[in-house]
């Protein structure tokens, strides 16, 4: 109830105050956690596809137990099937009536609350287009049937109660065409032949609660890849022609088990995990031992080093725990699975990839979400206002609630905070949970009351803006540093509570301190013998916040040369403003050719190449044989807009040069902005060239139609 109210009344001032964003989300229908008749125990599914006429034969057992006394009817969502026949676990009929969107049994005496009992449902499925869908072959994808239940289609291939704060365990007794297999949840039992009816029966067992959303299947001609991460069976199910291409997208995910096991002190606690390709979906979704990928997951090698698949098996990978072995009560707690998933991200992409590659990957988390605060709107993490729940998986409940994760990691520390993320998933395991059974978790592990963080952080809108400034007295010896909050008071009415490092730099050494912000203006002092070289607002990059802060060229330019790589990213945009400069300008250069990071390089060639001027050609032809294709992409988009038909064959040779598809296709725009009619055969022949997403004949075919709409201005 506490959870319940807070949200009203913030939603009551909210709705008032943010009704000039472009989207007034406050309008939106609340929703609260669905209440239940009974605990729905175990589903027993029996299913027979028919892909030949696009139907579905089915039972479901469904055993259950009571939650009220007198209990008379049991209520099961149905949407899209034909209920043909109830009965009970002897097989006896039961009378039932099917609605819009239920099937309601009645049985023939009431249940005592805690009673258990069984009844099998048998219905048809034709043609169905949710939920369970019969896809049909194309060029890329062979026939299959596949599920995609999130949030609430599971209903709509077998009666349930679909909602995530009941979990059940489950078998799939699936029947198929014999030169099919099935993929399901759990381990698998056995697999029957019938020679004469040309089919095969495959039966999977999953032995441990889960949300219906998590219960799966995939029938197909798959390829089975078999791997392992000790003892854990790790299988990969992907199509004929993906066989070769496929370890390259999958073949971290055993580290990835062993790392998070170990990071979350809590070994993975699943029979085995799977991933599937299958079509009709992109990215992908979690379902419990396995996850359903989209065909994009597998690439070819060129593509690796553009859409590397790491990122999102790794999020689906975490959802393993966050999300299927604990999960959200309600969709309005979504962000539980999907903001720890998120963090999982960061966590992996750092301890794989290094400190930089860490530090961008939740540093373009904070911006996908500030673009949202930005752009749409703002909301509470935690928000029970929506029309649907994919109203709610947004980039606050994805990287706005993981960079809150960050925060709180950083007011914790380190262990406290992973002690409270293991203990959470011990007392919970394989239950539903709420945002306030977190909090308390926190509390029993750490000791520490964090529900001020949580109310400021989860329960309501926005973020903090500062303005920071600094001053060095060579009297006092002293540093003083002038933090304000200047959020709009009437968007964002908060005014935050938070630990932020300060790192100085000195001549001779470096130092930093955690102080605490709590005030409109907090002022601090530190004790600085010498003129810092570089005084840093929130060393390590923890907070979720908009910053100003005004250097002088000099301090940027150390920070540019200095910092950390987030830092050097920062300094190498700010000093867009003093661009004229040649010192500035040959930092600048300095950074796009020597920085060991790819994206300071980038940032400093994008600062560079935003004054166009015609020096600078050289030297963004030089970046454009840069060894991250990240730096050339930039390089010949900068490039592009000079619009200098001169540039055409350089951009021709660049294409044929370099092994990126995202590279490539930068080079064929710029081949478009150079407007050259003669460069037309160059493109149709790169149009015709695979590429994945189809994007350098789509980029090919962009610059061939700019070319000619500029031919045919010139001749009108």
């Amino acid at each position: 109830m506490k959870k319940v109210i807070r949200l009203f009344l913030w939603a009551l001032v909210s709705a008032v105050v943010l009704a000039a964003q472009t989207t007034d989300i406050f309008q939106r229908p609340e929703h609260f956690e669905r209440s239940r008749d009974f605990d729905a125990l175990h589903y027993r599914l029996k299913l027979d596809l028919d892909d030949a006429h696009r139907t579905v034969r089915g039972e479901n057992a469904v055993t259950l137990s009571s939650l009220k006394d007198g209990l008379t009817t049991i209520a099961l969502d149905a949407l899209d099937l034909k209920v043909g026949a109830v009965a009970d676990a002897d097989g006896a009929p039961l009378e039932f009536e099917q609605t819009a969107a239920q099937v309601l049994v009645k049985l023939r005496q009431p249940l005592a609350y805690g009673e258990k009992f069984t009844i099998a449902v048998s219905y048809t499925l034709t043609d169905p287009k949710r939920g369970l869908k019969f896809m049909v072959e194309t060029p890329d994808a062979p026939a299959q049937v596949n599920t995609y239940n999130w949030p609430e289609d599971a209903r709509r291939w077998f009666p349930c109660f679909d909602s995530p704060n009941d979990k059940a365990t489950d078998e799939l007794i699936t029947t198929v065409r014999a030169d099919w297999n099935v993929l399901s949840n759990g381990r698998l039992v056995d697999v029957t032949d019938d020679k004469a009816a040309g089919t095969k029966t495959y039966h999977w067992l999953q032995d441990k609660p889960h949300p219906t959303y998590n219960v799966m299947i995939a029938a197909g001609p798959f390829e089975v890849l078999r791997d392992k991460c000790g003892n854990l069976p790790v299988d990969y199910w992907v199509y004929k022609k993906d066989v070769g291409d496929a370890p390259r997208s999958f073949q971290k995910t055993p580290r990835m088990i062993d790392f998070f096991g170990k990071t979350f002190d809590y070994a993975y606690p699943w029979a085995k995990y799977d991933q599937v390709c299958v079509s009709g979906s992109g990215g992908g979704m979690e379902a419990t031992t396995a996850a359903i990928l989209g065909q994009g997951t597998i690439h070819d090698a060129r593509a690796d080093q553009d859409f590397p698949s790491d990122g999102l098996v790794a999020h689906e990978l975490a959802h393993q725990w966050w999300g299927d072995c604990i999960t959200e009560r309600d969709w309005s707690d979504v962000w539980l699975s999907e903001s720890f998933a998120t963090y999982a991200e960061y966590l992996w992409t750092r301890y794989d990839r290094g400190e930089d590659e860490g530090a961008l990957n939740l540093e373009e988390k904070k911006n996908s979400y500030l673009a949202e605060a930005k752009n749409r709107y703002m909301r509470p993490v935690v928000f029970n206002r929506y029309n649907g729940p994919w109203d709610v998986m947004d980039s606050h409940s994805y990287p706005k609630g993981a960079t809150i994760l960050h925060m709180l990691r950083l007011v914790l520390g380190d262990k406290p905070f992973f002690r409270a993320l293991s203990q959470f998933l011990r007392r919970y395991e394989f239950q539903s949970v709420d945002t306030h059974d977190f909090m308390t978790l926190v509390k029993d592990a750490t000791g520490e009351n964090m529900d001020w963080f949580f109310e400021q952080w989860i329960y309501k809108a926005g973020h903090p803006v500062f303005d920071v400034s600094y001053t060095w007295n060579a009297d006092s010896k002293k540093v003083r540093l002038r933090v304000a909050q200047t959020q709009d008071q009437v968007k964002i009415p908060t005014i935050y509570r938070t630990p932020v490092l300060i790192g100085i730099v000195l001549p001779d050494r470096a130092f930093s301190e955690k102080v605490w912000l709590s005030h409109k203006e907090d002022v601090f002092e530190f004790d600085a013998p010498q003129k810092p070289l570089l005084v840093r607002f929130d060393e390590g990059n923890y907070l979720l916040k908009q910053v100003t802060f005004n250097k002088e060229p000099d301090e940027l330019l150390y920070q540019l040369r200095a910092d950390d790589a987030v830092g050097r990213l920062w300094a190498a945009q700010e000093l867009a403003r003093f661009r004229s400069s040649p010192a500035v300008a040959d930092a600048l250069k300095k950074s796009a050719q020597d920085d060991l990071f790819w994206a300071v390089r980038r940032r400093a060639l994008q600062t560079l190449a935003s004054a166009q001027s015609p020096d600078l050609v050289p030297v963004l032809q030089a970046r454009a044989g840069d060894k991250h294709s990240r730096v050339r992409e930039a390089a010949l988009r900068a490039l592009a807009a000079y619009k200098d038909k001169k540039l055409s064959k350089f951009f021709q040779e660049r294409f044929a040069k370099d092994d990126s598809y995202v590279a490539q296709a930068a080079a064929l725009a710029g081949i478009g902005q150079c407007g050259d009619p003669s460069a037309l055969d160059f493109l149709k022949k790169a149009a015709a060239l695979p590429s994945p997403r189809r994007m350098i004949k789509n980029a090919a075919d962009a610059a061939m139609k700019l070319i000619e709409s500029r031919s045919a201005g010139k001749t009108t």
